[in-house]
């Protein structure tokens, strides 16, 4: 058999549980939900990277949805719940396939029964409108983790991509937290600042997770994870689910975006800004600067240095997927998971290590965020805090 056969036969038994895909808003902006428009049960990439042939095709037996939403909308709390309506309306659509999943239990109830156990988290603090009632009411509607922050601070914390303000938790962020432990909401640290990231770890009693983020010390990217968090994630009992994201784990790819943008910015546009004349500006300066192409290998060398760092019983994956305008090559879309395991085999990976990373690790953290969640609700209540009452006004 080739490493390919062999991950293929691993992944039959212990599939992909992926932390992060950005599928509910792919489907928000392509066709504002007309899920006739884009029926993942059929093969839809000519548009997406993932539909359900080839979930099964890559392995993947558990996929956390996520319910994100711009920190700019109007409204984010009436946007997020309309994603978790679009998830809901993609599990009735697709029962044969896909599972409501949220607990551990599910998970390898969905796995003995030969479905995709699907989960959700919520990317960004914003879509709680600092209101931990709102918090709670998200938890209450299958929401299982909540990343902090997206690309900008909220309130109470910094995010990995603003300009620093909280220092990294303010007092009522570390609230935030504490509920979400109460609660058994996976703490996601994705996105945010190093320090937001320390002042989680610190403020957390359950098992916290990154769910697409890589190494900072191969690629040195802010929204990587530096080696002091990594070696915090044993004392943790959390996990870093590696990222595809070709500018977050190729340097050269990191370095040419920051050359891009910077182009985009000399010619009087914004760096994000896709009208067609910024995006011709875009297209002479790409064809001018090849794009780096990150592989296969790319993401195995972060995996090995997280491994040495954190240990495998800390490591999983999240691809991103459809949240990304580029991917690396052997990853193109939910079908290269295999390509990865592969590559990882082929490194001398043991087929029990890799088991640990593709789901048992997943499993593992989310049943101690419930075994977290029942010894604190014995013991406290649900918080009403505001933030007025535990910050300052002026922060």
């Amino acid at each position: 058999m080739t490493s390919l056969d062999d991950a293929r036969t691993l992944l039959a038994e212990f599939p992909v549980a992926d932390g992060h895909n950005d599928l509910p808003w792919a489907l928000r902006e392509q066709v504002r939900y007309d899920l006739d428009a884009r029926d993942v049960a059929a093969d839809q990439s000519a548009h997406l990277h993932t539909d359900i042939p080839r979930l099964r095709a890559g392995g993947v037996g558990a996929q956390y949805w996520s319910v994100y939403v711009r920190t700019d909308s109007p409204d984010p709390v009436a946007a997020t719940l309309e994603q978790i309506d679009c998830v809901r309306q993609l599990i009735d659509r697709h029962p044969e396939d896909l599972r409501p999943a949220l607990t551990a239990a599910d998970m390898e109830a969905a796995r003995r029964e030969g479905r995709i156990a699907s989960l959700m988290g919520a990317e960004g603090g914003h879509s709680i409108a600092n209101s931990l009632g709102t918090l709670r009411g998200l938890y209450g509607l299958g929401v299982r983790y909540l990343t902090l922050t997206h690309n900008d601070n909220v309130d109470w914390a910094d995010s990995a991509t603003d300009v620093p303000r909280a220092g990294g938790l303010t007092a009522f962020g570390r609230q935030v937290v504490r509920e979400m432990n109460r609660l058994g909401m996976l703490v996601d640290l994705s996105h945010v600042a190093a320090t937001t990231m320390r002042d989680a770890l610190d403020a957390s009693s359950a098992p916290v997770i990154f769910s697409h983020s890589s190494a900072r010390a191969v690629c040195d990217h802010p929204r990587n994870i530096p080696d002091d968090v990594l070696e915090r994630l044993p004392a943790n009992g959390g996990m870093a689910m590696v990222t595809f994201v070709p500018k977050f784990v190729l340097q050269a790819a990191v370095d040419w975006t920051a050359a891009a943008d910077e182009n985009m910015r000399a010619q009087g546009f914004h760096h994000l800004d896709t009208t067609a004349e910024a995006m011709k500006v875009h297209r002479a300066f790409e064809e001018r600067h090849p794009r780096p192409v990150a592989t296969v290998a790319t993401v195995a060398d972060h995996l090995d240095h997280m491994r040495e760092v954190a240990g495998v019983d800390h490591l999983g994956i999240g691809g991103d997927y459809d949240g990304t305008a580029f991917t690396p090559e052997g990853l193109d879309d939910v079908s290269g998971y295999p390509n990865l395991i592969a590559e990882l085999l082929d490194r001398g990976w043991s087929k029990a290590d890799l088991a640990k990373l593709t789901w048992k690790n997943a499993v593992r953290v989310l049943d101690a965020a419930e075994g977290v969640a029942r010894g604190l609700q014995a013991t406290r209540s649900p918080s009403n805090a505001t933030i007025e009452s535990l910050d300052s006004l002026d922060g």
